[in-house]
């Protein structure tokens, strides 16, 4: 099991966006697919507070649902580059 875990969504640009930034980086992660219906997406509103995707948490750094795309992509440059 890898430190980072990915909420995603299939066809997800933003999501797409993370991947690709994890796959960059070479870093090990796992992926727990969303439900496309946001009433559905239980686990991730536990982790996050909120239902929208990407969501990551990274156990080595103790982050727990860092939501947006955008955030995650330079946590991980910073973090891991």
């Amino acid at each position: 099991m890898a430190d980072i875990t990915m909420y995603d969504l299939p066809g997800c640009p933003f999501c797409a966006k993370v991947r690709s930034k994890l796959e960059e980086l070479d870093l090990e992660y796992d992926v727990i697919e969303v439900p496309r219906s946001h009433g559905d997406r239980t686990e991730v509103e536990r982790v996050s507070g909120q239902t929208g995707v990407p969501v990551i948490t990274d156990e080595a750094n103790d982050v727990e649902g860092m939501p947006e795309s955008d955030d995650i992509v330079e946590y991980l440059e910073e973090t891991y580059a």
